[in-house]
């Protein structure tokens, strides 16, 4: 059955906004958790703009579900990686402007230190995941380098689909799903987990969830946002009903 891992970072953004301690996205993680997550994302990125340290270890000590640590394949985030050992790690590129992560990791340019960080993880016993585009050069550059996952990145579908005013069959949707569909059969040919996230929200996700073989869908801002109106444990739920109609055979 099709998963979802909610990311919790934009709870985290509300509350370094006043450099306070509510509201706590353990607190999120657990009505998250109640609504049907499979597990939690978090992005322990180096300018530490939303998500701590101590998130990550009050996590790791206080959930039940999986977690799913998105990090920079730098030493400093392996090594904390290689400490907390979560479930997963994935690897993402960062940049220290942008508002959000702005497209996937290029293995392909990155192969040598990649394979590293990956070996690292690897032996401290986290499976790790890469987050790519959908594009079948990256695929087999991740296949070289060691991953058990590929992310594949889902914004230019989300961003497609925002722009061609919601239509899921217009042909630069069409355009952009098939990409996705493609990486994941590729994915999956190479004996690895196909995963997808970025920009996905409730009215977009359904293309996606029914895609053959995915595995898990992170999403995080959607929720988030929803979660102001309806709770936490109400908009996963919803958001976890969407993915698995869409995913039944």
């Amino acid at each position: 059955m099709i998963e979802l891992g909610v990311n919790v970072d934009h709870v985290a953004t509300v509350r370094q906004a006043r450099r306070t301690y509510e509201p706590d996205p353990v607190w999120a993680a657990v009505e998250a958790h109640l609504g049907g997550a499979d597990g939690i994302t978090v992005h322990l990125r180096e300018d530490r703009r939303h998500i701590q340290d101590e998130d990550v270890r009050r996590l790791r000590e206080l959930t039940h579900i999986k977690l799913n640590l998105e990090m920079a394949g730098t030493d400093e985030m392996v090594g904390i990686a290689c400490r907390i050992k979560p479930e997963m790690a994935m690897l993402v590129p960062e940049g220290r402007h942008e508002i959000t992560t702005e497209g996937g990791l290029d293995v392909v340019s990155q192969e040598k230190p990649l394979e590293k960080a990956v070996g690292r993880l690897r032996d401290a016993g986290i499976i790790v995941s890469v987050f790519i585009d959908a594009e079948l050069e990256q695929v087999e550059a991740a296949k070289r380098i060691g991953a058990s996952v590929c992310e594949i990145h889902t914004g230019p579908y989300a961003h497609a689909f925002h722009s061609k005013g919601r239509d899921a069959e217009s042909p630069a949707v069409v355009l952009e799903l098939d990409k996705i569909h493609k990486a994941g059969e590729a994915i999956r040919s190479h004996g690895m987990r196909f995963n997808a996230g970025h920009a996905l929200n409730y009215f977009n996700v359904q293309p996606v969830a029914a895609l053959p073989g995915v595995r898990e869908l992170h999403i995080g801002h959607a929720i988030v946002s929803r979660a102001v109106f309806v709770g936490m444990r109400e908009a996963v739920r919803e958001m976890k009903t969407l993915m698995v109609q869409a995913a039944r055979p």
